[in-house]
């Protein structure tokens, strides 16, 4: 039987992973007067901390979970992150439509973890 430790380790690996990865796809957009090359090396090397993160989620979270499990995590800590981020960091509002959205590939998650089939 898998430890709690490799139960929850990948979870926490890849919230921080996709707080990296977040910054990494979307901090830029709040950097306007730099050039295009620059935000790209920038990216990247933000990045780079990312996959340090996420391979190893992935490879203590295969001990747990299936591979499609893990891909479903993700997806929906990256959701959760991106939310966060886009409300704190952009400014942005969210709206009925994103709630909705988020609610029905949340619902997703759950048929790959509990489903009925």
């Amino acid at each position: 039987m898998p430890s709690a430790a490799a139960a929850i380790a990948p979870v926490l690996l890849l919230v921080a992973s996709n707080v990296f990865m977040t910054f990494a796809w979307y901090g830029h957009l709040r950097v306007e007067h730099r050039p295009i090359w620059l935000i790209i090396v920038v990216s990247w090397a933000i990045a780079f901390f990312e996959y340090c993160l996420a391979v190893p989620a992935n490879r203590i979270g295969r001990t747990v979970y299936s591979a499609a499990e893990l891909k479903t995590m993700q997806e929906v800590i990256t959701l959760t992150v991106f939310t966060v981020f886009s409300v704190t960091y952009l400014g942005e509002r969210l709206t009925w439509n994103h709630a909705i959205g988020f609610a029905l590939i949340a619902a997703g998650a759950l048929f790959v973890f509990k489903g009925p089939f």
